[in-house]
Parts: C-alpha cells; sequence; structure tokens
C-alpha cells in the first residue's frame, strides 16, 4: 500500500488535495478542502469515488468549490457520502444542501452523514435527499481519535488556530503485514487461503488453522511467519500560525511523517503580515518540518500577492532551513 496525493488549484488560486490510499487491490479517496475551480481536473467518475471530504475550516477559498463536488454526488447511493470539519461545519454544509431547489426530491435516497470535530467529541448529522435535505437529524456522537478508522488506513485530526478553529489532517496507512517466504519454506508448507486466516484473523475465528490435513496454532505461525512493516504517512496542515506552545504540539503529532503538505502564504520578510492573518511563512513551515523529523515538505497555498521569481525565492528560504522541501508545481 502506499499513499499518493494530487495537488488542486494554481499558486495563488484556491487549492484542495486529492489523497489516494492505494492497497493494490482497492483505492481509498480522500477529499481534502474544495477550493473555487479546484476540481476541474478531476475525472466526474473520480469524484464520485471520493469516500470523505473533509475541511480544515469553512473559510470561502477552502469550500467554495463544494457545489462542484456535490453536483456529482447529491443522490451517490454506492458508498457513504460524509464530510468532516470543525465545529458548525454540519450547520454551514446544510445550508449549502438548501441552497438549491429540491422539488424532484422524492424520488431521491442518499443519506449524507455531516460531522463537526471538536475537541472532545465528533457531533455527527444525517441528512437525507428524500426530505429534500430539509432537516438534520442528530445522530450519536464519535470518538475524537481516529475520526476515521478503516482498516487500511485512520485519519487524525490536529487541532490548529487560524482566528478560528482550523484543522490538519494526518492519514496513517495501516501497518503492513507481509509473509516470509523463507520461514514459510522452513516449515515445508505451500502458501494457501489458509494464510489469510493467518494474516487477517477475525473475532470468532478458530485459534488453529488447516494446512495439508495438519492443524497448527494461528498464534504461533504468526509469530514464525508474519514480519510487520510501517505503513507511509502523509500531513495536511493549512491556514494556521503557530505559537511556540502550539509549535511543541503540532512537532508531537507530526514526529516521523513521511510527507507534510503545508501552507506557506508569506514570505520571511512578511513575517508580521502572517502572525496577524494567522498564516505561515515558507520559512516557518520549514521550521515545523525539520523539527519534526518528516520525511518532505510540500508547500502550497501560495499568496499572490508574489510574483513566480518571488515564490522560487520562497522556496530557497525553506529549503535553507530544511533541503527537502518542494513545491507541487512549476513556478
Amino acid at each position: 500500500m502506499t499513499i499518493a496525493f494530487q495537488m488542486l488549484g494554481a499558486p495563488g488560486h484556491d487549492n484542495a488535495l486529492l489523497v489516494r490510499v492505494q492497497t493494490g487491490q482497492t483505492i481509498h479517496r480522500l477529499l481534502l478542502d474544495c477550493g473555487a475551480g479546484c476540481l476541474d481536473a478531476v475525472p466526474v467518475a473520480e469524484l464520485q469515488a471520493v469516500d470523505h471530504l473533509l475541511f480544515s475550516h469553512l473559510h470561502m477559498d477552502h469550500v467554495a468549490g463544494f457545489d462542484d463536488f456535490f453536483r456529482h454526488t447529491f443522490n451517490r447511493l454506492d458508498r457513504p457520502n460524509t464530510v468532516w470539519g470543525p465545529p458548525h461545519t454540519a450547520r454551514i454544509v446544510h445550508h449549502r444542501f438548501q441552497g438549491y431547489m429540491w422539488n424532484l426530491a422524492a424520488h431521491l435516497e442518499a443519506t449524507w452523514y455531516l460531522h463537526d470535530i471538536g475537541a472532545e467529541r465528533v457531533g455527527r448529522w444525517r441528512a437525507e435527499a428524500a426530505e429534500a435535505f430539509a432537516t438534520l437529524h442528530e445522530e450519536p456522537p464519535l470518538p475524537r481519535q481516529p475520526v476515521i478508522a478503516h482498516h487500511d488506513y485512520s485519519v487524525h485530526a490536529i487541532p490548529l488556530e487560524h482566528g478560528t478553529p482550523s484543522l490538519g489532517y494526518l492519514l496513517r496507512e495501516s501497518p503492513r503485514v507481509n509473509v516470509a517466504p523463507a520461514r514459510l519454506a522452513a516449515l515445508g508448507m505451500r502458501p494457501g487461503p489458509w494464510l489469510q486466516q493467518v494474516k487477517h484473523p477475525r473475532p470468532g475465528d478458530s485459534p488453529s488453522v488447516e494446512v495439508d490435513g495438519e492443524h497448527y496454532d494461528v498464534g504461533r505461525l504468526r509469530d514464525i511467519l508474519l514480519s510487520e512493516t510501517q505503513g507511509d504517512t502523509l500531513a495536511y496542515l493549512t491556514d494556521f500560525a503557530l505559537s511556540e506552545g502550539d509549535m511543541e504540539q503540532v512537532v508531537e503529532a507530526l514526529r516521523g511523517c513521511a510527507t507534510l503538505v503545508c501552507e506557506s502564504q508569506y514570505c520571511a520578510a512578511d513575517e508580521e503580515l502572517a502572525r496577524r492573518n494567522h498564516h505561515m511563512t515558507a520559512a516557518r513551515a520549514a521550521e515545523l518540518a525539520a523539527r519534526a523529523g518528516v520525511g518532505r515538505l510540500v508547500l502550497f497555498h501560495l499568496s499572490r500577492r508574489y510574483t513566480r521569481e518571488e515564490w522560487s525565492l520562497m522556496l530557497e528560504e525553506a529549503r535553507a532551513l530544511f533541503p527537502r522541501t518542494e513545491l507541487p508545481w512549476d513556478v
């Protein structure tokens, strides 16, 4: 498995991130934010296959493209329709649902689940297409962490401050469980369907497995045959500023992350302006990456106040502190 991402939008304009968790057998798609025009380059079939939409916050440049997404998914039935974000996400997105005429809603069947990720829990509401999305039905809350728990990956929320609550997201691919062929051969055993029970035991499974007429203890076979490697990780942080205390908390959350996708609205010379507007400079993002020991830093969400040449200088400012920094576009 691996985590791949596609930056949507352009420098100086609204951005979003399309993430694909690829297992070799299936692809899980997550859309992080949804700025204006960001989905123009995404085929409709790909949009319809997005499993989760997660907002960092609900400022206009991060939600203005939602209508494009909703247009192609409002009555989607082949998978759950889920939206996540900080407090007030459900209320704001529900207003978006109600911004259309639904006189033909009686034949619709889709259900949408809207989530407010708070400090202690995740509030959850349900809206029904057949009701013309008229009512927001409150559902039982969910645990705070992880926000999404799938057997192939998990998503954790990182609280950030942007003059309003903002959220970063950390995606963790589940550990990869592999069978050591040499150990299998040393036991004189051949691969077969029985290996699935050893690799992925489920509640209620027998504690033993039959192989070529012999019964073996599943726990012992796991100890002998399996090795586990950590999965890929990706973090997405945008529209925030860091006090020194906040820096330490975010550093701990990101410790050892493979890829950090982080906003860099301003150059180092405009640090005071960045602080007033609750944004990051490229240098500050690089400091965060260095202190967290991430594998690489990808800068995005660059301010249009700068020229392309100045964007290149911002990249150099970051590389002076964290050499493994890159931009997702040619500037």
